[in-house]
């Protein structure tokens, strides 16, 4: 029991954070080229969900389990 209590945490982490970026992304297209910080903000989600996909991997759990599975920072977020 208590696993799923973590394992639910790491997976709607994941998917929240995901809806966020993607968020970002939206935000940092309608402003202007030059706005740094929509550009800084969408840059650190991109960093955060690089950084879990990579721990996913070494520590061997599937990307689906953290719910980025379908999430891909470099052509997504870039």
């Amino acid at each position: 029991m208590k696993d799923d209590k973590f394992e639910n945490y790491i997976f709607d982490l994941g998917k929240l954070i995901k809806e966020k970026a993607l968020e970002a992304k939206r935000i940092k297209e309608s402003s202007s080229n030059d706005d740094k910080y929509n550009i800084g903000y969408l840059m650190a989600f991109h960093e955060v969900i690089d950084i879990m996909k990579q721990q996913a991997v070494a520590f061997k759990i599937k990307q689906k389990d953290v719910g980025l599975d379908d999430m891909d920072p470099d052509s997504e977020l870039l």
